[in-house]
């Protein structure tokens, strides 16, 4: 990325250069794929989504839960696109800045948190099948969603509510930045390293524990055919495969540089964790971009584990070939009744 590397002997000084680069129009690349791939799959399974809410399904619930808060980050993308069109300049005021990353990181938290209510409730689902039915109703899935918009909505509310904005709009080196202010300031690497331990780590021991336990048992479970013990495996590694993929090299990056702040006060070289800012930037914000994927993944992980959306998808397209006109009869909403509670289980 053309960046130099410069030891900071002063608040005033540069920490970490950022130039103008091919680097953000790669950048800038991936959040387009992100925006249009992950509009359009969202899109294309809300109505089957809304199909298994009405037959009061309880995945169903969680992934309707899912896709909404997907849908509000989506539509936060553009101005990132154009944040990284003009080379990492916002261009677009602090208020803004703080606001966009206030969607982008609760949808982050919420997907995060949804993915761990599916991934116990496939647990109990599989492990005790006849003593949790009586309990997993609709109203059981919404309470646990509306909890999880609850807390992660306010806890970034506190944080807008208590920053000076500065911490995410970079104005102290004259830098038109968001969420790209170096070096890192006291509270701030606080709040990251509470991000990686509850935000990811703990999250991650729940599905660890959850999904270890479902596969331990789903072969010698009674309450599942064939084909429903073939989706809750695949569901369980579809889910393992989000958290290995999207998040985890963003929070392992993010906990490295929270510790490397901490050290670089007694331990580390003055200067060495302005250098190590500078190697990691382009890194960290590949793995910020990757992290975005989840919006695209999580529509796929629902077609993954629901055959009706495959074959009205393929039967909406054999539609579209044969007539303009047909295209009315073509919406995903209108999702065969036949079976209602036979493609997610």
């Amino acid at each position: 990325m053309n960046i130099s590397s410069t030891a900071v002997n002063s608040t005033n000084e540069t920490c970490v250069r950022i130039e103008d680069s091919y680097i953000s129009d790669f950048l800038m690349g991936l959040y387009i794929l992100v925006f249009v791939f992950g509009l359009t799959f969202n899109l294309l399974t809300l109505g089957p989504i809304f199909q298994q809410v009405r037959s009061q399904n309880v995945l169903g619930i969680f992934l309707l839960n899912l896709s909404l808060s997907d849908l509000l980050f989506i539509l936060t993308m553009p101005l990132w696109i154009n944040y990284y069109y003009k080379n990492h300049r916002w261009g677009l005021g602090q208020q803004s800045c703080s606001i966009a990353g206030f969607f982008y990181y609760s949808n982050m938290y919420i997907s995060i948190f949804l993915l761990c209510c599916i991934s116990v409730d496939r647990c109990l689902v599989v492990t005790f099948p006849l003593r949790f039915k009586t309990h997993r109703t609709s109203c059981y899935a919404w309470a646990q969603c509306l909890c999880v918009y609850a807390v992660v909505v306010a806890l970034h509310i506190l944080v807008l509510v208590h920053d000076n904005l500065k911490d995410a709009h970079d104005e102290r080196n004259d830098n038109d930045r968001c969420y790209e202010t170096y070096p890192l300031q006291g509270p701030v690497a606080l709040f990251n390293l509470l991000r990686v331990g509850f935000g990811f780590l703990l999250p991650l021991l729940v599905l660890g524990v959850s999904y270890w336990k479902v596969l331990a048992t789903v072969g010698q479970s009674p309450g599942l055919s064939t084909q429903g013990k073939r989706k809750v495996r695949l569901l369980s590694f579809g889910v393992i495969g989000i958290f290995s993929i999207c998040f985890a090299p963003y929070h392992l990056l993010l906990l490295a540089r929270s510790l490397a702040f901490y050290l670089s006060e007694d331990v580390l070289p003055q200067g060495s964790y302005c250098r190590f800012e500078q190697s990691m930037h382009f890194l960290f914000s590949c793995t910020l971009a990757l992290s975005s994927l989840n919006c695209v993944v999580d529509p796929v992980l629902y077609v993954l584990v629901s055959n009706g959306v495959r074959e009205e998808v393929k039967l909406c397209w054999r539609r579209q070939k044969q007539t303009v006109a047909s295209n009315n009869d073509c919406s995903l909403s209108r999702y065969s009744r036949r079976a209602p509670n036979s493609n997610l289980i």
